[in-house]
């Protein structure tokens, strides 16, 4: 059986008829994250219907058509990617994605769809892999941002869902923007830091459906780890400790809603055991009440330890 580690504990794998137990279960427990935007979790609510979507599945991968994949965290199903649609002969494909909230702000559905759209570019020859999303799946728009895909427009009032219908958004990638290092350890590194950056930047989401993980920052950075503003009066140095106490209470207390903040563009360097990433970012969300939008620079320092890539620094500038 196909299985591709993601992290420690974590593996992304096919997801078949025989979870379909399993699958019911998960779906239970994510139902509130996916069920107004994913039409099978909707009707998967018994072993019978469970079964069928996965069915269904299972045969458009034995067409070609569609593939389906759970990601497992010890031991536990706590999301997926899929292809909901794999055209070979136009070229075009399109994925999609979902997560309970124990598999959510740790950048483990990042990382799988990026060994999606990696395969599908690199060992199917696709020229277009695209993203649909519903215009208040908040979430999911933020998760195609950190992807890097291009939000090309709005499809208005294409969705029927309990008696609404809603718009969809359409956001794509086409393969010669798809940026790949260019060898084997290289690429294994490069995913690593990739996961490290979308966990940190995942940790402050609390679009809808979406809790914030403030406290997972430790998990991505070394103990000694430093986060520094760089402001008009000078930096400001934190520890992780004093980094993330306000800001857990910003996301939490109604002070800070709806936010979110991804990558446009990034630029990742690797010497061996150190590696350094400057990126671009823009943020959203609504503070005190008032809808705002950022936008400004990283800097992250990364060190290879016993226990794989840690951060070790990173310096923001707000523009």
């Amino acid at each position: 059986m196909f299985v591709l580690p993601l992290r420690e504990g974590a593996q992304l794998r096919p997801l078949e008829p025989a979870h379909a137990q399993e699958f019911l279960e998960h779906i239970d427990r994510a139902r509130p994250n996916v069920d107004p935007w994913i039409p099978w979790a909707t009707f998967s609510t018994d072993l019978e219907s469970a079964t069928a979507t996965l069915q269904r599945y299972a045969d458009r991968q034995a067409r070609d058509t569609g593939r389906l994949y759970g990601i497992w965290l010890d031991g536990t199903l706590v999301g997926g990617v899929m292809f909901t649609r794999f055209e070979t002969a136009s070229g075009n494909c399109e994925i999609g994605c979902w997560s309970e909230e124990a598999g959510s702000g740790q950048g483990l559905v990042n990382q799988a769809c990026r060994a999606l759209i990696d395969w599908a570019f690199t060992e199917r020859g696709m020229s277009r892999v695209e993203w649909l999303v519903s215009s208040v799946n908040t979430r999911s728009i933020a998760a195609a941002r950190r992807l890097g895909l291009t939000r090309e427009g709005v499809l208005r009032k294409r969705t029927p869902y309990r008696g609404e219908r809603l718009d969809t958004e359409v956001w794509s990638i086409l393969s010669e923007e798809w940026q790949r290092a260019s060898t084997p350890t290289t690429t294994t590194d490069k995913a690593e830091l990739d996961r490290l950056m979308a966990a940190f930047l995942g940790a402050f989401d609390n679009t809808v459906g979406a809790h914030p993980h403030v406290d997972a920052i430790r998990e991505v950075f070394i103990p000694q780890g430093m986060i520094i503003s760089n402001t008009a009066s000078g930096p400001v140095i934190h520890t992780l400790d004093a980094f993330i106490e306000p800001r857990e209470k910003m996301l939490t207390d109604g002070t800070l809603t709806q936010f979110s903040e991804w990558e446009v563009s990034e630029r990742t360097e690797i010497f061996e055991s150190i590696a350094h990433r400057t990126s671009a970012y823009r943020k959203s969300g609504v503070h005190k009440g008032e809808p705002f939008e950022g936008a400004g620079r990283k800097m992250t320092q990364f060190v290879r330890t016993p226990a794989g890539w840690k951060m070790a620094s990173l310096t923001w500038e707000d523009e």
